[in-house]
């Protein structure tokens, strides 16, 4: 017996009671509906390739803040607010959706949030005095609207395939996030962002709009173009993919539920060895997998003194093999199973951590050094710079395997009638220390004044993550 199993069979009792919900569909639901489920992480993905790593964080380090470690601890403290917060909501609003039927009108007002805050970065300009607060708070509330709603997403994978299916469709929305990503990367750095030595972008261009170089708007509007590139593409979830049914339960009944089903559903987890240890494994290696993501940019930036070509170039690389490595991850997963998947992937980003460590201005694998650049020699011209791009195109492939496989694994877990409520718990578990890496990392940056404390830290994170998910069952 496994642990789904072991979970749909416990006594009346053991859970609140819940309403009714349609059980994971035989077949499978309609192409325009899986489409419209799939385009939702094409819709998210910009704020995150943008704003959270390649473009608006190394400006904010850059320009921004009074000098790059300063600016990678800020961040730090901002992404670890925004995990704090995360903690709480997730789980609670999952159980919420659960008991009320309906995702989308969740997804609708986290959307609405993401908009606003995403679309006030534009406000954050070099020499205002308000810059800092507002990039950070823009981002902090930002990151918890997308995350929450992405919990109300997840939910409803066991309504639109079978469990054999779990793995291609959770892989392909995120092999389709990161190719929208790579999209919307290349007509920010090829026709709006400039760079502020030449004025021109990555093609040679003038910005559009008249975006002014020197005030770095075209840095600043990452903003507002991820809030309308949501907008957009969010809609055909809403018109193409069908929703749960409503359930006779009001609001406020299903908030006193919620709170009720977050405590028994902690409950279950540990009474339920495979499910707690894997909560337990992904609340740690995807805190560092947040961390690794919010402080690449800005590493690149502040260590190699990578400006909005080379973070750029070096983005869509990522986003490249990010693509690929999800498509790829997808079918291992339904192959394979998902635990080997996750393995794999967290063993390479602890080796991936180790080589950026080794890594300086003028050596390699802390002891070999290296010739600076020439005169000619065009981008990423030192061994330590190839070297980087080389190590971020290797996070880029494993981590949407990753991702994917973690809530492909949660999927076959669990019964599908109660996914919402466990989504909030994956994205608590997720969440819930996700302050933990971003704050450890801006804490020994501060005391050791060096970029090189992030890596050292997210090591220790990564190899926790793997002796946890190593422990648990086969799905």
């Amino acid at each position: 017996m496994n642990d789904r199993d072991v979970l749909e069979s416990l006594p009346p009792a053991a859970l609140p009671p819940l309403p009714e919900e349609p059980a994971a569909p035989a077949g499978a639901a309609s192409r325009p509906a899986i489409l419209g489920w799939l385009l939702f992480d094409w819709a998210c993905q910009p704020f995150f390739t943008l704003v959270t790593t390649f473009v608006f964080a190394p400006f904010f380090a850059a320009a921004l803040a009074p000098d790059p470690v300063t600016g990678q601890s800020l961040w730090g403290y901002a992404t670890a607010c925004a995990g704090l917060v995360l903690a709480f909501l997730s789980p609670v609003l999952g159980a919420i959706a659960d008991a009320t039927g309906p995702k989308k009108p969740w997804i609708a007002a986290c959307g609405l949030v993401l908009f606003a805050s995403s679309f006030a970065l534009w406000f954050a300009a070099p020499g205002a005095p308000s810059a800092i607060p507002v990039a950070l708070l823009g981002f902090g509330i930002g990151t918890v609207a997308v995350e929450v709603a992405a919990v109300f997403n997840n939910a409803m994978i066991p309504h639109l395939v079978p469990p054999e299916r779990f793995g291609r469709l959770s892989g392909t929305g995120w092999a389709i996030g990161y190719l929208g990503g790579l999209v919307s990367l290349a007509i920010v750095l090829g026709f709006l962002a400039a760079s502020p030595e030449t004025g021109r972008t990555v093609l040679g261009l003038q910005p559009l709009f008249g975006l002014d170089a020197g005030l770095r708007e075209g840095d600043r509007i990452t903003g507002p173009f991820s809030a309308v590139w949501f907008l957009l593409f969010v809609l055909p979830l809403f018109v193409l993919t069908p929703d749960i049914a409503r359930s006779a339960t009001g609001l406020r009944e299903a908030v006193r539920r919620s709170l009720a089903q977050v405590a028994s559903t902690v409950a279950d987890a540990r009474r339920h060895e495979s499910v707690g240890r894997f909560l337990l494994a992904n609340m740690v290696y995807q805190d560092a997998l947040v961390a690794l993501f919010a402080f690449g940019g800005i590493y690149g930036a502040g260590v190699f003194g990578w400006h909005a070509t080379e973070l750029g170039v070096f983005g869509i690389l990522l986003t490249v093999t990010g693509t690929l490595g999800a498509l790829v991850g997808g079918r291992l997963d339904d192959r394979f199973g998902a635990r080997p998947v996750i393995l794999g992937a967290i063993a390479v980003l602890g080796l991936v951590c180790a080589g950026v460590l080794s890594l300086g201005r003028e050596h390699v694998f802390f002891v070999f050094a290296t010739a600076p650049a020439a005169p000619g020699d065009g981008l990423y011209g030192t061994l330590p710079e190839k070297v980087f791009l080389g190590l971020g195109l290797v996070i880029g492939a494993v981590a949407g395997p990753l991702q994917a496989s973690s809530r492909s694994l949660l999927a076959r877990l669990v019964p599908a009638r109660e996914a919402g409520r466990y989504f909030g718990l994956l994205a608590l578990s997720g969440k819930v220390t996700s302050f933990l890496a971003p704050l450890t990392v801006a804490v020994a940056t501060d005391l050791f004044r060096t970029q090189a404390a992030g890596p050292a830290v997210l090591i220790l994170f990564f190899l926790a993550g793997g002796v946890l998910v190593s422990g648990v069952k086969r799905v």
